[in-house]
């Protein structure tokens, strides 16, 4: 988000893309908020902007409701959440910078794609 050309912006750009759906838990939505405000100044957003970013994300997402979770999984435990929440939604990916800490998913058959790698892997850049 820090940059109109970058792989993360284009993939919220396509969000709504038929292709892929989203998935969301209240922790991950709560995520988002705190990290988008935190940062707001640094990519130049309002409170109004990132709340129609939030809520747009929630408009198009699956919502879940974690029950049970998988903990310790990750090698940052404050990640665990987002393990919990594919692991629920029986996700093939997880789409995230953090490959290193969430790297414990894959022996679950669920992948860690980059923005970039997921974009080439739904053809939208190229290799």
């Amino acid at each position: 988000m820090l940059s109109n050309k970058g792989a993360s912006y284009k993939l919220l750009t396509i969000l709504n893309d038929q292709r892929f759906q989203i998935n969301v838990s209240a922790t991950l939505v709560f995520e988002y908020e705190e990290i988008l405000k935190r940062e707001q100044q640094q990519i130049d957003l309002n409170n109004e902007d990132i709340d129609n970013i939030i809520n747009g994300i929630c408009h198009l997402a699956n919502h879940h409701e974690i029950f049970y979770i998988w903990r310790p999984l990750a090698k940052d435990k404050d990640d665990d959440f987002l393990i919990d929440l594919a692991l629920k939604c029986q996700a093939n990916f997880i789409i995230s910078y953090n490959q290193r800490d969430l790297k414990p998913i894959e022996k679950f058959g669920i992948f860690i794609l980059t923005p970039k790698q997921f974009l080439r892997l739904l053809g939208e850049i190229k290799p």
